[in-house]
């Protein structure tokens, strides 16, 4: 069984959400972080290695503030479809 990444992170950030000035503008980044959330708890469900490293990606570029990757959130948005 895989570890859970992140629950408790992901509990504890939904209570403090950024302020609409704080953001930036960023609302497609932080929809693809959400996402990602979604994605890694199925994939961890699911046994998804490739998808599971793929969402740790994205979410660690969110919270280091880079970028991450095209095939990364590519594999985000698309996992569902």
């Amino acid at each position: 069984m895989l570890p859970q990444f992140g629950t408790a992170v992901r509990k504890n950030k939904s209570l403090a959400k950024p302020l609409p000035a704080e953001t930036g503008g960023a609302a497609p980044e932080k929809a693809t972080v959400d996402a990602a959330w979604l994605v890694l708890e199925a994939a961890n469900d699911l046994g998804d290695h490739a998808a599971i490293e793929a969402c740790r990606r994205v979410i660690d570029a969110e919270l280091n503030g880079t970028v991450a990757a095209s095939a990364d959130t590519d594999l985000v948005v698309g996992y569902f479809r």
